[in-house]
């Protein structure tokens, strides 16, 4: 006879070892980075209102407005533009004045239905 027996689990089989430590992930690239990832530091973002070193954000302006809007008519958030906090409150303002009087819409056609 053999006498080798047979388990529910494994039939005969060895255990898988078991990992002792944390095996980090290869690296893909040269430095460890992922390819196509940020490459250094980036540069220091500038507000285009203070470059330009405008004094008043005209409401009346609608095409400049509109390039701090989205498709669905919001405002952008600063982040995405890279206005300062004061600039992006007196284009906040310009924009709300200029939909007001009807220069630029509260929503856009999409979002009406029409």
């Amino acid at each position: 006879m053999d006498d080798t027996k047979s388990t529910a689990s494994g039939a005969g089989q060895p255990a898988p070892a078991a990992r002792t430590s944390y095996e980090p992930r290869p690296k893909n690239g040269p430095g460890g980075r992922r390819p196509g990832r940020f490459q250094g530091p980036r540069p220091p973002r500038v507000c285009p209102f203070c470059a330009q070193k405008s004094k008043v954000i005209d409401y009346k302006n609608t095409d400049m407005l509109r390039r701090y809007l989205t498709d669905h008519g919001k405002i952008k958030p600063r982040r995405k533009v890279g206005t300062c906090a004061r600039h992006q409150r007196v284009l906040a303002g310009a924009i709300k004045r200029a939909r007001h009087i009807a220069l630029l819409p509260f929503v856009s056609e999409a979002t009406r239905g029409e």
